[in-house]
């Protein structure tokens, strides 16, 4: 009997050692499986701050991207603006000068001779020129016939090769015979003659100095003046005036 019990004994303690050891393995499994868990974890959480430090990384360089793209276009733009205002400056310069030549190019041709047309005649002439020639006649139209002797005087000595000459010595003389300076308007006339025989007025310009020569009383010489008149001029005007003046001569 006493076998008896030390079997179930040992049998009872061999039962409690083997629980034993299974609570022991059973224990060493779970703590495998806390660091398993715990080593897992951590590299999660070193996986995660490396995750979170690369994007922040590229975060930190996207910023600078951005920003240098940003102070890259402000660059540009202020490149433009420069470029903007140096070509609204060249353009405003273009058109200054421009404008420039075209006042040159007014001026200059303002002074060009241009073509006339006086008492049928065709010439060239300045602008002072045929200026200063309308003024003189405007002069004697108006009846102020010494101011307009003065102003046909000097048109013909600043002008001597002037297209004008003949018109003004045949004016010149007229404001002369205006103001009875007879014999200044005969030389006048027969210097309009002789400078241009065939002048429209060269006619006009014979009777003129007949009329003259009445006025000073030098009945003769009036007398062959108009003779030479009818006969250089046979069908103008003066011609005719002249015969009646010639046939009351007589």
């Amino acid at each position: 009997m006493m076998r008896g019990l030390s079997l179930r004994g040992a049998a009872v303690a061999a039962a409690l050692l083997c629980a034993s050891l299974g609570a022991q393995a059973a224990l060493f499994e779970d703590d495998e499986a806390r660091r398993a868990i715990l080593d897992l974890r951590q590299r999660v959480e070193t996986m995660r701050q490396q995750a979170e430090q690369r994007q922040s990384e590229e975060s930190a360089q996207l910023r600078r991207s951005l920003l240098e793209l940003q102070n890259q276009i402000e660059q540009m733009r202020g490149d433009l603006a420069r470029m903007t205002g140096q070509n609204e400056q060249l353009t405003k310069t273009v058109t200054d000068l421009q404008q420039k030549q075209t006042d040159v190019d007014s001026r200059i041709k303002s002074n060009e001779p241009s073509k006339v047309a006086v008492d049928g005649r065709e010439f060239n002439a300045d602008p002072k020129e045929k200026a200063d020639f309308d003024a003189a006649l405007g002069i004697f139209r108006a009846g102020q016939f010494a101011q307009a002797q003065t102003a046909f005087a000097d048109f013909v000595k600043r002008y001597p090769q002037s297209g004008y000459n003949a018109s003004a010595l045949f004016w010149l003389g007229n404001a002369q015979y205006a103001t009875r300076n007879y014999n200044e308007a005969i030389a006048n006339f027969r210097s309009m003659l002789s400078l241009a025989p065939d002048h429209a007025k060269a006619p006009e310009a014979v009777l003129s100095i007949a009329n003259c020569q009445i006025e000073l009383k030098d009945t003769r010489a009036a007398r062959r003046t108009l003779e030479d008149l009818t006969k250089a001029y046979p069908q103008s005007e003066a011609a005719q005036a002249g015969r009646e003046r010639l046939s009351r001569l007589r």
